[in-house]
């Protein structure tokens, strides 16, 4: 049996997101099993998921996933870079035979191509050549990959992000195929196309109280409509507030405040009335505005740079049908599992996960939810 993997956010799932599940089985064949591992209450853009972890992997399983675990928060956090690489070795270990994601570009070919150039050691010596004269880091990383002959595939979202897993494939050396799938659709669409959304529109959407209904299969309709949302303007003060009680050491233990950014965000962060105000004033040319999202959001959470360099102990369960019920039996034996409402061994990260939760709830549209949420979760089953 082909076992694929997808990493995943699916916030929220999507026509788009139901076509690749489609596209994997019609290329592979229906008895194929996918296992999408995705990130859970917060996602990599540095913001709450606008719907829970588990209604969002009901979603999924809905819509013809098999098993859904959800990717750690130090990986969701993470760059590109690292969100790829800590998806491509917890999808390895659990034995997938493929990476299935989207590309605009559509082939597996090129993007393989750009990732062993940014692997040369000659990709660096460019890099920092471009980095030197002051441009942000994807106009050098283009330059640098032009100036070594690659073709023009690390322009659009969902192909830089396609090489990053690529580049995550060969610098692991794991056997994982990539299985690519073309990507229709702009990743960033103002307006919101029903038969290609962007996830971002789909929100934006959902936000203003527009009609997004044929975005999404219809299955889901009700599911989304019932649901509690989140969004970050609800937790602003809260954000604000952790921020300006924050001390200078732990602004400087922080993921990404590399030469001197921690100092930059800490001046604003004391200064500044709105999130938004904190974030414009710390971005720069070079350092572009998600990294600083990210950060903030780590601040927030209490994430620090070692926490972020230290693999997860454990992968949650989330949701599942019988055959994701078969698969959950192998992949015991393969990789730590936890399921929804049980005690972890770790108590350090197992207490962050837990804390992370609970401030994820301050952010609801709806009522907060009281302490101690991670524990009430319970896997979701989806019986065929």
């Amino acid at each position: 049996m082909n076992l694929v993997g997808v990493i995943c956010e699916y916030n929220p799932f999507h026509n788009g997101h139901m076509r690749q599940l489609r596209a994997i089985r019609e290329q592979l064949g229906q008895g194929t099993a996918v296992v999408c591992l995705m990130s859970g209450d917060w996602v990599q853009r540095g913001a709450p998921a606008i719907f829970p972890t588990h209604l969002r992997a009901e979603a999924a399983v809905r819509c013809g996933a098999d098993l859904v675990l959800e990717l750690p928060i130090p990986y969701v956090l993470s760059s590109a870079e690292g969100f790829a690489a800590g998806g491509v070795r917890i999808l390895t270990e659990l034995g997938c035979d493929r990476l299935s994601f989207g590309s605009e570009q559509g082939r597996a070919e090129p993007l393989m191509s750009a990732a062993r150039l940014q692997l040369d050691p000659d990709f660096d010596a460019r890099l920092r050549e471009a980095l030197a004269s002051g441009v942000s880091y994807a106009s050098a990383r283009a330059e640098a990959l032009r100036a070594l002959g690659a073709p023009d595939v690390v322009s659009k979202p969902n192909d830089i992000l396609g090489v990053e897993y690529c580049k995550a494939i060969l610098r692991q050396g794991c056997s994982m195929q990539p299985l690519v799938i073309p990507r229709a659709g702009a990743y960033h669409a103002e307006a919101l196309d029903p038969a290609e959304p962007s996830a971002s529109a789909l929100r934006r959407v959902m936000v203003d109280g527009g009609q997004w209904q044929e975005a999404v299969p219809d299955r889901l309709r009700s599911l989304y409509e019932e649901a509690e949302r989140h969004f970050s303007s609800n937790g602003e003060r809260a954000v604000l507030a952790r921020l300006r009680t924050l001390s200078d050491d732990a602004f400087e233990a922080l993921p990404f405040g590399s030469e001197g950014l921690w100092s930059r965000l800490m001046r604003f962060a004391r200064t500044e009335a709105t999130v938004d105000a904190v974030i414009d004033g710390t971005k720069t040319k070079r350092y572009a505005r998600a990294r600083i999202q990210r950060m903030v959001l780590c601040a927030f959470l209490g994430l620090t740079e070692s926490m972020m360099q230290t693999d997860p102990p454990y992968v949650r369960i989330l949701a599942f049908n019988d055959c994701g019920r078969s698969l959950l039996r192998q992949a015991r034996m393969r990789l730590p599992l936890l399921d929804s409402g049980e005690r972890a061994a770790d108590g350090s990260y197992a207490a962050f996960e837990a804390h992370s939760a609970d401030l994820y709830a301050l952010f609801s549209d709806g009522p907060v939810a009281p302490g101690g949420a991670l524990l009430r979760r319970r896997n979701v089953y989806i019986h065929a």
